[in-house]
């Protein structure tokens, strides 16, 4: 096959946004002679897919080894182009001409570099707009030494020379200005090309904005084109520049919506510039570096005291060598989540968990990283993680009493953060793999799931002999309503209890053989009572009506203090047993009932994460079994393609 005459190098981090764009627009180019690489660093979104769905060639590096001369190298190394041309991931082409445009100067012998004309999106800040519109104009322009300048977010360059002379891997930033200005320095030209027009989309923060005025201000002092001496330059200029912007949105009308989105930019740039210039060297400490070039952050709903929860934006945890970085899919509301939120857990209670929090223990997702100590999953896994996940190692734990770990964490409730978030990094070994086609909105009710597996099997240990029970299950919400399920399951006669017509009319289809019933009179009739409700007031009636000589599981929380009579128990023979949480085997076993169960009406009431408010009111009002929130959808759509092949007779499910 023919060579191509350019290869196009994307560098890109969780860039699922704006990469889908940016490859559809080069695929609409007038010129063809191109081949496209994307070089991942690291991303833990849908980065790597999205690349290799339209056909590029996918270079992944570690987070760790970045630099944006490194990965320049990484990707052009694997490149066969006699041109490279060089775009930024959060880009997008203006017309159609953009490639040729930009490649045709380097067809002139004395031309090392073009860069192209940058322009601000819609939604790009108002100054950020106005600095592009100052750096790049509409007439073309030749530079020469020692007048430096490039940018690699729009650029081509001439492979022969960078076979020569690669880009600066020790750079934190402006390794295209140093690489043009090691050529401009030989005689070569660098050519600005406003025809080779993109829109450059930045969606920062105002840290990120901080940070990447900081990473080119440490640059520009490390090449020697601005020095600390300059640093009242600097500040007059961006002073100069706030009053030009003011000036300009007063004449579009917009002064009052910009006024302070200009200011606070214009501060941001100048502190991080600023620090840039004056800091001494960072790139040697592997924490700081990546800290200068990735915003490793997400979204997630923090508890920070009783009846205080908001969207914030959070760090991500460091993904040590056993952990796994899981990017969430749906989690689950619960009763404990409402309860941390109003402060009535009895652990915050006695200071055992504290806050801030982030909540959520009920989830599934997908694996978008993995510790090197990690053997038993791999990125792009289907996963569900246990929540009480205890230290493996003191007396308890060796004796697999593993609730009773003293160093035991609870996730999303004490000492580990939860899924109300886009990322959460656990232990692998509390992480446990799906099926491919499994539908993670189903998934994440695994954990609920395998709490009722433990409770029952706990209940087994004293029922003595096996074969058919007459069961009763006090509460019909979701642990009740899933304790009757697999009790159905397992070949056992249910009746349902529950004041909740609604919740009771879950069980009235035709073909179900649950039975319900809205009094507690009729206990005495069973051999075996489910309370799965936390109510003091039905416990204590369990425990007087109920038959001799049952057996009572509770897996309700909390029974808030009261005062119990228990000589109904001892007289009559009846056997308490008690269960919360559950263990990994619970978790594999769970993974393996789900597609047995109907769990239909456990999926109708879907809130987005910037929604949990009224996700929690939602579940408040009792109108639907469960609540979830979704937090990234997209994670199920392949399961749900796969599901629509298969009813069609197209493909196995397990293909």
């Amino acid at each position: 096959m023919k060579k191509p005459e350019t290869s196009i190098i994307i560098r890109a981090f969780n860039e699922q946004n704006h990469l889908p764009g940016l490859l559809e627009a080069i695929d609409t180019q007038t010129y063809h002679d191109y081949e496209v690489i994307v070089v991942d660093s690291g991303s833990f979104d849908r980065t790597p897919e999205i690349a290799q769905q339209n056909g590029a060639q996918l270079v992944r590096i570690e987070s760790r080894d970045f630099t944006f001369g490194y990965s320049l190298n990484v990707g052009i190394r694997s490149s066969i182009g006699r041109y490279i041309a060089i775009v930024s991931a959060h880009t997008k082409p203006v017309d159609c001409n953009w490639l040729a445009c930009l490649i045709d100067p380097l067809r002139a012998d004395d031309t090392a570099l073009v860069y192209g004309r940058q322009l601000g999106a819609p939604n790009s800040k108002y100054s950020e707009i106005r600095d592009f519109e100052r750096t790049f104009g509409i007439r073309r322009i030749s530079l020469k030494s020692p007048n430096f300048f490039a940018n690699n977010a729009n650029s081509a360059i001439r492979k022969d020379l960078w076979e020569q002379y690669p880009f600066d891997e020790t750079l934190p930033g402006l390794e295209d200005i140093e690489w043009a200005k090691y050529w401009m320095e030989k005689g070569y030209h660098v050519v600005y090309e406003p025809k080779a027009a993109i829109f450059h989309i930045h969606n920062e923060t105002w840290r990120q904005v901080r940070r990447r005025y900081y990473r080119e201000g440490l640059a520009a002092r490390w090449i020697e084109i601005k020095r600390r001496n300059q640093i009242p330059l600097e500040v007059f200029r961006e002073s100069k520049y706030v009053i030009g912007d003011l000036i300009q949105a007063g004449r579009e009308g917009c002064l009052g919506q910009k006024s302070r989105e200009i200011v606070q930019f214009r501060i941001h740039k100048t502190v991080g510039t600023v620090c840039g210039l004056w800091e001494s060297d960072i790139m040697g400490d592997p924490r700081r570096r990546e800290e200068v070039f990735f915003d490793k952050t997400c979204k997630a709903v923090v508890i920070s005291a009783p009846g205080r929860a908001a969207l914030e934006e959070v760090e991500i945890a460091p993904v040590k060598p056993g952990d796994v970085l899981m990017k969430v899919a749906y989690v689950g509301v619960c009763a404990t989540d409402l309860e941390i939120f109003d402060g009535s857990l009895g652990y915050y209670k006695s200071g055992i968990a504290k806050y801030p929090i982030i909540p959520g223990h009920e989830f599934s997702g997908k694996v978008v990283s993995v510790g090197p100590n990690v053997k038993h999953l791999r990125e792009g896994d289907l996963v569900v993680a246990e929540c009480i996940q205890s230290c493996g190692e003191c007396k308890e734990c060796l004796k697999e009493n593993w609730i009773g770990c003293q160093q035991r964490v609870e996730v999303g409730v004490i000492e580990r953060n939860g899924a109300y978030a886009e990322f959460i990094v656990l232990p692998g070994r509390f992480v446990h793999k799906l099926a491919g086609d499994m539908d993670l909105k189903q998934a994440c009710l695994c954990e609920p799931i395998a709490v009722v597996l433990k409770g029952l099997k706990r209940l087994e240990r004293v029922w003595g002999t096996n074969g058919r029970k007459t069961c009763a299950v006090v509460g019909a919400g979701p642990i009740g309503h899933l304790s009757a399920l697999i009790l159905t399951l397992h070949g056992h006669e249910v009746t349902v209890f529950d004041r909740n017509a609604l919740r009771r009319s879950y069980f009235e289809d035709g073909n179900c053989a649950i039975q319900t019933c809205a009094v507690l009179d009729t206990l005495f009739d069973y051999e075996t009572v489910v309370e799965a409700t936390g109510d003091p007031k039905a416990l204590d009636v369990i425990f007087h009506k109920s038959a001799p000589g049952s057996s009572l599981l509770l897996l309700g929380l909390p029974y808030a203090r009261t005062e119990f009579n228990f000589e109904s128990i001892v007289a009559y023979d009846k056997i308490i047993v008690g269960s919360v949480g559950s263990t990994a085997q619970d978790f594999q076993d769970a993974i393996t009932i789900l597609p047995q169960l109907d769990l239909n009406l456990f999926k109708q009431s879907v809130y987005p994460l910037q929604g949990f408010e009224t996700a929690w009111e939602a579940c408040k009002s009792r109108n639907h079994l469960k609540t979830l929130l979704e937090i990234d959808a997209s994670l199920n759509e392949k399961k749900s393609l796969r599901l629509e092949q298969a009813r069609a007779g197209d493909i196995s499910l397990h293909s």
